[in-house]
């Protein structure tokens, strides 16, 4: 089964992505959700954590008892921030198209059997960080960083054209107290403009496992196992969502040994 996944026509207003049902995940769902203006799409949690990430444009949600009316400040992933909500497993929901033009979102699930509040997520909420040094340089945007969720992780990244990222290469495959936790993990791109490119590396130490996939705009990477770089090609901002969930909610990556030497340079780099 293939772990690249294409982006599609953009026709129909809820794309199932992956799930556990036709990829290989056992804890991770995606769907993209486009909502013209007065659209809308109803749904439930049932045994799953939800973030709903408002890709571009402005949603009305509904979640349990909550109601967030016109939420949503960008135009498209690289217009700022995410604006976002969190919905724990057992509710139900509501997400219609507002604004000028409706949205587009992507509603990425992780199993659980709880989680926290339904929790508004706004730009202001979202934790902001450069990561590494020279032109393995990004920007990573932590979206739940101030919420409990139970085994839900996400946020967004951002290469600069040239760019690497998720570099020095890492993996969370194996259980290694103090080293590294498993989670499995999505990575959903998009592209500045839309017709640039990256490169999607996935590798084992055995080789058992060992692809660069080219990906574009709206193109969709799961990722079991294995390191997992990811490079933008010279000209192109390269943007991905990225959202993680195994038995622990713990970020402990594993940084490949032939590699990880890098980061000693980037204090001298800064």
């Amino acid at each position: 089964m293939s772990l690249f996944i294409p982006a599609d026509d953009g026709k129909g207003n809820v794309r199932a992505i992956a799930s556990p049902k036709t990829h290989e995940v056992q804890h991770l769902s995606l769907d993209i959700a486009r909502l013209a203006l007065g659209q809308s799409h109803a749904g439930g949690t049932e045994g799953r954590e939800l973030c709903i990430v408002i890709l571009g444009g402005q949603l009305d949600v509904t979640a349990g008892d909550e109601t967030f009316e016109g939420i949503g400040q960008r135009a498209n992933v690289f217009g700022g921030a995410a604006t976002a909500v969190y919905v724990p497993p057992g509710t139900s929901y509501q997400i219609r198209g507002s604004g000028e033009v409706g949205a587009e979102a992507a509603l990425c699930y992780a199993a659980s059997e709880d989680g926290a509040d339904v929790t508004l997520i706004e730009p202001a909420d979202v934790v902001a960080r450069d990561v590494g040094a020279g032109n393995w340089r990004r920007s990573v945007q932590d979206v739940l960083a101030k919420v409990p969720a139970r085994t839900l992780l996400l946020g967004e990244t951002y290469n600069a054209p040239g760019n690497w990222s998720s570099y020095p290469p890492h993996k969370h495959d194996e259980d290694k107290p103090g080293q590294e936790v498993i989670l499995e993990e999505i990575y959903h791109f998009r592209a500045n403009p839309p017709g640039g490119f990256g490169v999607q590396c996935l590798y084992t130490e055995d080789q058992s496992l060992n692809e660069a996939m080219l990906v574009r705009d709206g193109d969709t990477v799961i990722i079991p196992r294995g390191y997992h770089p990811v490079a933008a090609a010279p000209g192109y901002e390269i943007y991905y969502l990225w959202f993680l969930a195994g038995p622990r909610r713990t970020m402990r990556p594993f940084d490949d040994p032939a590699h990880a030497w890098v980061k000693a340079t980037e204090a001298m780099l800064k």
